[in-house]
């Protein structure tokens, strides 16, 4: 899974870092920071989770991409 953020759409309200702290975490003015944007699978539910609560939909959350034969 790969993850993206939208700066600009981000409220700060923080439902993101409490779900996942080791994948997103707030900087000085209290936005979303992408810390892990590919994270490890036993991470992707409470990535989910994180990207359904998001009240300003600022969260992307894509499938992985397959591995090159």
């Amino acid at each position: 899974m790969r993850i993206s953020t939208d700066r600009d759409r981000c409220i700060g309200a923080g439902l993101c870092v409490l779900t996942a702290p080791d994948v997103f975490e707030h900087d000085d003015d209290g936005l979303v920071t992408l810390l892990e944007p590919e994270p490890a699978a036993e991470r992707e539910q409470d990535v989910r989770l994180a990207h359904q609560l998001c009240p300003a939909r600022a969260l992307t959350v894509e499938a992985a991409r397959p591995e090159p034969s």
